[in-house]
């Protein structure tokens, strides 16, 4: 239940470390192709609409099968379609819920909306990367790609837990607690860094966008190295089943 970047980079890693990842979005949405061909690697795509009894339904079907639900809508705004926390806890005894959000669920900007940009503003980042007049965001989405794998690793933590002590677990997330952590450790002169050669680190698939070069996850595990096993799918393209 994501979009544009944070929350799909988080479940590509999972996808790369052998989950079984559909994504779960909707109709009415916009969306931006580029980034949804570029975070969909390993994955399934539906398309369900939750203001709907049927959508309702569906969705409520796949959470009762899931291991991890993992969404980027405003703080309360599944809880208002009937699918806060507690009561996915309920529908699947067991659940690891991961929300991402970008002020996170409590204080005044709780209820706001924002992307990586918005929050770098916010926090003082592209005023320090300005010249004084004109504030200038970092040249990548750093918050989001971060968010997105600490939003990964909470997943696996809440899997851990439940499997040690059992119960449903419960993560958060949030842009701007990304930046305050980023922003704390520190700055280095990175004015004469050369440009790295990332041919090594690049592979190709084929998939209904064409042929597409893509960056491998990266890590390993023993002898196994992380991989996606199918290419970015077509919006909504398979049904709302595991």
């Amino acid at each position: 239940m994501t979009r544009v970047i944070a929350g799909p980079v988080a479940a590509r890693v999972l996808a790369a470390y052998g989950a079984e990842v559909l994504r779960v979005g909707a109709a009415h949405l916009p969306e931006v192709p580029g980034a949804v061909i570029g975070t969909a690697f390993g994955k399934r795509s539906c398309e369900i609409d939750l203001r709907t009894a049927e959508g309702a339904a569906a969705f409520r079907g796949l959470v009762a099968g899931a291991d991890v639900v993992m969404q980027a809508y405003r703080p309360g705004a599944l809880a208002a379609l009937g699918f806060g926390v507690a009561e996915l806890a309920a529908i699947r005894p067991g659940i690891v819920c991961v929300d991402i959000s970008a002020y996170g669920a409590d204080g005044p900007w709780a209820g706001r909306r924002g992307f990586d940009s918005l929050v770098q503003m916010a926090c003082g980042i592209a005023w320090e990367g300005g010249d004084g007049e004109r504030p200038v965001p970092l040249p990548a989405q750093v918050l989001d790609h971060a968010t997105g794998w600490l939003a990964a690793l909470g997943a696996l933590a809440g899997l851990l837990r439940r499997r040690a002590e059992g119960g449903s677990w419960h993560a958060e997330l949030s842009l701007a607690r990304t930046a305050q952590w980023l922003d704390g450790l520190g700055r280095v002169d990175g004015q004469g860094a050369a440009d790295p050669d990332p041919s090594d680190f690049l592979a190709e698939m084929d998939g209904p966008d064409g042929r597409l070069t893509y960056v491998r996850p990266p890590g390993r595990i023993g002898d196994l190295s992380p991989f996606w096993s199918s290419p970015p799918p077509r919006r909504g393209e398979h049904p709302p089943t595991w």
